[in-house]
């Protein structure tokens, strides 16, 4: 049975000449909570901009193996349709338009796909359940709220596309462990409620294997263990590695 995303063998380099990735294999099934674990460098963000064809736009691109999103090859396909195919990324650094609201940000999801009035109100019903503070917080300037605020909108406006499969990148970096833990809860909760599925590439490993139902770890470009989350956080060597010495 074919996965939802598949990663074969996957190499990537950029300007011709810098590898950052070298045979990855990862399988994203419809319905799994995967995370994609390893120190900073380790070629997650490379991993995911691929899996959304957006290396070409950073002078990288595949050099070997493939890509296939619902069985397609990701290359084929630019990143504004694959948005609308429903695999929608939210990016590393909470891109948001600062001078505009709150909800002016996230109403900005659901236009890029085209949807009207209902699909906007749908949507907005979704986000404010899920992260009630941006209700309380809609109105404001989103260049003038909180990192974890700024978050949490930057995951509402991809929710706002109604993903088929949603790729975040980093979703915990400089947010205080509170922060982490409620955004990682509403993740998992919506894979739970929605059965959305989840690809979440964190170097907070104990929390992403807390919520994630799968694992996978990239090493030097390489993923060198796969497996259930709960089993990888039993294994010493993630604990030590990963864990600071400690299970999750």
């Amino acid at each position: 049975m074919a996965a939802l995303l598949e990663f074969e063998a996957v190499s990537a380099a950029y300007n011709g000449a810098i590898a950052a990735l070298n045979g990855v294999s990862l399988r994203v099934e419809e319905g799994d909570f995967a995370a994609l674990l390893g120190a900073n460098g380790a070629g997650k963000t490379t991993l995911l901009k691929a899996a959304s064809n957006l290396l070409p736009a950073e002078r990288g691109r595949i050099t070997a193996g493939h890509i296939r999103f619902e069985g397609r090859d990701v290359t084929e396909s630019s990143p504004g349709a694959h948005i609308r195919a429903g695999l929608v990324p939210v990016l590393e650094g909470r891109r948001l338009f600062k001078s505009l609201s709150i909800e002016e940000n996230l109403v900005t999801g659901a236009v890029g796909r085209g949807f009207g009035r209902r699909g906007v109100a749908e949507g907005l019903e979704l986000v404010y359940d899920l992260f009630p503070r941006l209700k309380q917080r809609r109105r404001s300037v989103a260049g003038l709220t909180s990192g974890g605020e700024q978050q949490m909108a930057a995951i509402g406006r991809g929710l706002m596309a109604k993903p088929r499969l949603f790729v975040l990148d980093e979703p915990s970096m400089g947010l205080a462990p509170l922060v982490v833990a409620e955004i990682f809860a509403a993740l998992e909760r919506l894979n739970r409620e929605t059965g959305l599925t989840l690809l979440v590439a964190e170097q907070n490993s104990a929390v992403a294997l807390r919520h994630a139902r799968h694992a996978t770890v990239i090493e030097n470009g390489r993923s060198t263990l796969s497996g259930p989350a709960q089993e990888l956080a039993a294994r010493p060597e993630i604990r030590d590695s990963y864990l600071g010495g400690h299970a999750a």
